[in-house]
Order: structure tokens, then C-alpha cells, then sequence
């Protein structure tokens, strides 16, 4: 891999600690899209000369995120957004399959576009939908899954890794057990690859999905690995791109883009990039608790988790306050996709959090460009700030009335 450049937006901006939420674009994967977007604009499905490099690019493109799963090229089919190749993978996969086959399973932390998909399709289409419960670190057993399996089962889905907490789940053990009973499995694989080594034979994924602003490149352009020999019913009907499952002209640079973040992905694994990660994650960690002695607790996993997540709830703050005070730096109470909202997080109540500690909870992800400096100096406001906040609690509730 190449020098990592400087990264985008530096100077004076806020400290970003929400890399799982998206990531910024590397420059790198800017420079490879960016012919696609002047002079190389040419349709790949023409026969004339201008659709010769779109097409060779598609191609390439499908090879780099390929080898970044360990899938074949010709399983790649590229989409729009994680929401849309989950929306595939479920929704095709159920309405593609024998007429018996009328159930999917999956699991309480899974993300919106898995769970509402599978709130669609039974009312929609009758499907009877199966979630299973998760531990106090998030992780599903795989027993009850094994407990929940019968012949009626078209598809189990669990997502490798949260976004929330980072649990990482035990998805070859699940696929194993849906495939003794016929069923395909699926992996939301969006905050996973790129961030820990993914290969969809070893997990036995027949359907992952890659997204892209999760791992450096755009939004808007994501794809969907889809197992040889598995039929699914497509979303958008056309002109046949993507093996049928897929019509619309292909955008180019964004799968240009896809495929050199995937590449750059690859390459930062084999240097040992998650470990760098991993190392900053636990700085901070370790930074936040020594100054904010017994007031700090770890929500998900100790072991079975993401390298860049650390989700903590701190005594005497509610995540939406602690943030708000601390405008230096970037970060999340939790999902992006429930940023607004100040209910508990429902992923943070099904691993058993009462509401005081849900409510508590902030989400830290540092990323490829998050220096030591960075996470010591977002420790320090955190801790600041934290504390600023129980004093003025304390002051408050001792003023109150009787």
C-alpha cells in the first residue's frame, strides 16, 4: 500500500471519533474515481470505443472487492447502499425460494435495513419472521439458533459485526447450522470488512454485504456477494446489469472507487492496520477510566469485538449531554441511523442496559488517520466535561425543593 496520505478536513475541525458511522473519503480512492467522473464517461455496455476503459474499470473493480472477502469477481453485484444489497439479499433470497420456504431468522442488534426488511416481507408477502435473543455482550447462542431452525427456513441473517457496541458474532458456527437445514445465510458484513479479515467461504456467507463509506470510500455505492448458483428475485428490473439482479447503468466511479477502498482495505490488514486501531481504542479506554475512576463501564464485549469501537457509558452524563458539551469532538450516542433521538438504544436494552446506562452511552471509533494525540486529547475533554456535568447535577439536585 502507498504512504497514507494527510488526511481529508484536518486543521482546525473537531477530533472525529465516528469512524462506524462513515468514514472520510481517502484521497487515494478520490484519485482513482476521478477519471470516471471527466474523461472516461463512457456507457459499459456500448460497443464503441469510449465503453472500452468503463468497462475494464467495472471489471477491476469487481476483482479488488472480491479479493478483499476472498469471493470471485463474478459473484460481485454492486449496489447503491448497504440498506439496498441487505434489501437484495433478504428480499430476493425469500421470494426466490421454494414455495415451503417462508421463514428467515434473524437477531435483536441487527441494523434497520435487516430488521425492516424482515418487517416488510411478512407483511407484505406473510413471512413469518424469527429474531433471537442476544447475551449481556451482545452475542447470539448459537444453540438457539440451532432451537429455531426447521424446514421452513429460506434465510438466517446475522450481521458480523455491530455498529453499536462492535460485537462480533459467531457467523461460520450460525452458517453452518442454517446450512444443515438448507437455508442460506446472510452477513451484514458493512462495519466488518476492511476493519478485521472477512472471507465468505471460511464464514460460509453465501449472501455479505460490503459497504463503502464504511471503509474509505463514498457513500451511495456498496455491493452484494452472492454465492454461485444462488437465485434471487431482484429488487429493480432492467436492462440485465449485474447479472440480471440488478438493471441501470452501472456508476462507474463509484464502483471504481469501491474497488480501490477495498484494495487499500486489503493492504492495511496485511500491515497491520487493526491492530493499530485496536491499540488506540484501548488508549482511550484506558485514558477515560483512569481519570473517571468507577464511573466508566464497557457495553458489549470484552474480547469478540471491532478494533475501532469502544461504547461506554459514564456515570452521571447522558451521552446526548456529555457530546453536546464537548463540540472538539465528533462521535455518537450510538447508531447513526437514531442520531436525533434521546430514547435508550434498543441494541444497548437487548444486551440488558436499564435505561440510566443506555442513556449514557457514547460511541468512540477511531480510524485510519486517529493519532495517540487525538485519542489523549479527546480522553482529557471527555473526562473534562464529564465531570463538569456531575458537579452541575449535584448542584442541582441539592437546590431542588423537598
Amino acid at each position: 500500500m502507498t504512504d497514507t496520505p494527510e488526511p481529508p478536513g484536518r486543521g482546525d475541525a473537531p477530533i472525529y471519533l465516528d469512524n462506524n458511522a462513515t468514514t472520510p473519503v481517502d484521497p487515494r480512492v478520490v484519485q482513482a474515481m476521478l477519471p470516471f467522473l471527466t474523461d472516461c464517461f463512457g456507457n459499459p455496455s456500448s460497443a464503441h470505443a469510449y465503453a472500452r476503459e468503463p468497462r475494464t474499470a467495472l471489471a477491476r473493480a469487481r476483482e479488488q472487492i472480491a479479493a478483499l472477502v476472498g469471493a470471485d469477481p463474478r459473484e460481485v453485484v454492486l449496489t447503491g447502499s448497504g440498506s439496498e444489497a441487505n434489501n437484495l439479499a433478504l428480499r430476493g433470497a425469500v421470494l426466490a425460494s421454494a414455495a415451503g420456504r417462508r421463514r428467515v431468522i434473524t437477531q435483536v442488534t441487527e441494523h434497520p435495513a435487516v430488521l425492516e426488511t424482515c418487517r416488510a416481507l411478512h407483511r407484505l408477502h406473510g413471512v413469518d419472521v424469527t429474531c433471537l435473543p442476544v447475551d449481556g455482550e451482545g452475542l447470539v447462542d448459537p444453540a438457539d439458533l440451532a432451537a429455531t431452525l426447521d424446514e421452513r427456513t429460506a434465510v438466517v441473517s446475522v450481521m458480523a459485526a455491530n455498529n453499536e457496541t462492535g460485537t462480533l458474532q459467531p457467523v461460520a458456527e450460525l452458517a453452518r447450522l442454517a446450512h444443515d437445514h438448507g437455508a442460506l445465510f446472510h452477513c451484514d458484513a458493512a462495519q466488518a470488512a476492511g476493519k478485521v479479515p472477512v472471507d465468505v467461504r471460511a464464514l460460509g456467507a453465501d449472501l455479505l454485504t460490503v459497504v463503502g463509506h464504511k471503509m474509505y470510500a463514498p457513500k451511495g455505492v456498496a455491493a452484494l456477494r452472492v454465492r454461485a448458483g444462488v437465485r434471487l428475485e431482484p429488487l429493480v428490473h432492467g436492462g440485465g446489469q449485474e447479472g440480471g439482479l440488478r438493471a441501470g447503468t452501472e456508476n462507474v466511479a463509484l464502483a471504481v472507487a469501491l474497488g480501490a477502498a477495498a484494495e487499500l482495505a486489503a493492504a492495511e490488514l496485511a500491515e497491520g492496520g487493526a491492530r493499530r486501531v485496536e491499540a488506540l481504542r484501548d488508549r482511550l479506554h484506558r485514558s477515560l477510566t483512569e481519570a473517571l475512576p468507577g464511573r466508566v463501564r464497557l457495553n458489549g464485549s470484552v474480547v469478540h469485538r471491532l478494533p475501532g469501537t469502544l461504547n461506554v457509558s459514564v456515570e452521571g452524563t447522558t451521552g446526548h449531554d456529555l457530546l453536546a458539551a464537548v463540540p472538539q469532538l465528533a462521535a455518537s450516542t450510538g447508531s447513526a441511523c437514531h442520531s436525533g433521538t434521546h430514547t435508550p438504544s434498543p441494541v444497548l436494552r437487548a444486551i440488558g442496559l436499564d435505561d440510566p446506562r443506555a442513556l449514557a452511552a457514547v460511541r468512540l471509533s477511531p480510524g485510519r488517520w486517529t493519532t495517540p494525540a487525538d485519542v489523549d486529547r479527546a480522553a482529557g475533554i471527555l473526562a473534562g466535561a464529564a465531570r463538569s456535568l456531575a458537579t452541575a447535577g449535584r448542584a442541582g439536585a441539592g437546590s431542588a425543593a423537598p
